[in-house]
């Protein structure tokens, strides 16, 4: 599994790409630009932490509601008079096995359902974040239309010098491993 697929865990570009947006960062803005998108990315920051733990809250909730229900269940499976025979038509009886035992909720089972149903409200609540996160960043930025054009200015810039660097990296004709990373 990687980390990717978990919004809190998501890694960002490369150090190059780092190097190129802060100097797109620092001379194709104005302060207040500068503050907007710092602004926006907290806001995001912020959406996700928050989002990231209301879902594994949740997915804990769940999972402690889900093994009471379970309990429940045994307890009134146990209660219950069950059958011990069968009686079939040509007058012949069978015994019945006992699986109480076998229905009985187990530690294992309460693990797997606090990391599965934890994983889930953490996935869940993440990508809930990230995406309330981003619009409330939209918002952000799109509030002041001139500082809008100047950012979306920038961000066409700093796109184009990435697009410019990539296509030189495979003109150096390096091999499909090196260009990935691996």
């Amino acid at each position: 599994m990687s980390t990717d697929s978990i919004a809190l865990l998501r890694k960002n570009a490369g150090q190059d790409i780092r190097a190129l947006a802060q100097e797109h960062f620092k001379h194709d803005l104005q302060d207040s630009d500068r503050d907007a998108l710092t602004s926006a990315a907290g806001k995001i920051s912020t959406h996700l932490t928050v989002g990231s733990a209301l879902g594994l809250a949740l997915g804990a909730f769940l999972a402690f509601r889900l093994r009471r229900t379970r309990m429940h269940m045994f307890n009134a499976f146990r209660a219950h008079e069950k059958p011990t025979h069968v009686k079939f038509a040509d007058g012949r009886e069978e015994a019945l096995p006992d699986v109480t035992a076998y229905m009985k909720p187990s530690a294992l089972g309460d693990v797997a359902a606090y990391t599965f149903f934890g994983f889930g409200g953490l996935f869940l609540g993440g990508e809930s974040g990230l995406l309330t996160g981003s619009a409330a960043a939209a918002r952000r930025i799109t509030g002041d239309p001139e500082s809008r054009e100047r950012i979306e200015t920038a961000f066409r810039r700093f796109r184009a010098d990435v697009l410019r660097k990539e296509a030189d990296e495979l003109d150096q004709k390096k091999s499909v491993a090196e260009y990935l990373g691996l």
